[in-house]
């Protein structure tokens, strides 16, 4: 099996990789009962060839992903076949530490256009006039 290559910088070695394999749910009539299709795919974030800092951006973008050994594990069980939802497994696995890698945007603050101010207002003064005819003063008592 080769490296996998997340960007031009960063690449997984094949022996970081650990693979696991058992039976899948779902469709697949005998095959399901008989081969084991779903794959695991686990990964050692130490074992990167990368920077540092780039180690610590995973830790801290992926934290909700990790197990306590800085494990990320990948599960594929979509295919019937075992090589598919390897490749699968793989591929998700390079988006999710591409995305974990992509720098933040900063949100551009914009302001709010006349139309959505005048229908702010607009719905505030039918919600008070729909209150105001709720109180007991606007009751005639006879």
């Amino acid at each position: 099996m080769e490296d996998l290559r997340i960007n031009e910088n960063i690449i997984v070695p094949a022996s970081a990789l650990i693979f696991t394999f058992s039976r899948s749910g779902g469709k697949g009539g005998q095959n399901v009962n008989k081969v084991s299709t779903k794959v695991a795919v686990t990964l050692h974030l130490d074992a990167l060839r990368a920077p540092d800092e780039v180690k610590q951006r995973l830790r801290e973008n992926l934290s909700h992903r990790l197990d306590s050994s800085n494990n990320v594990r990948v599960v594929s069980q979509q295919s019937r076949s075992q090589w598919k939802n390897k490749q699968l497994a793989l591929q998700k696995l390079a988006t999710l530490l591409a995305e974990a890698l992509r720098e933040p945007t900063e949100r551009i603050a914009t302001s709010r256009t006349k139309a959505s101010h005048v229908e702010r207002l607009t719905k505030k003064k039918r919600r008070s006039a729909q209150k105001l005819l709720r109180q007991k003063k606007n009751f005639i008592d006879e």
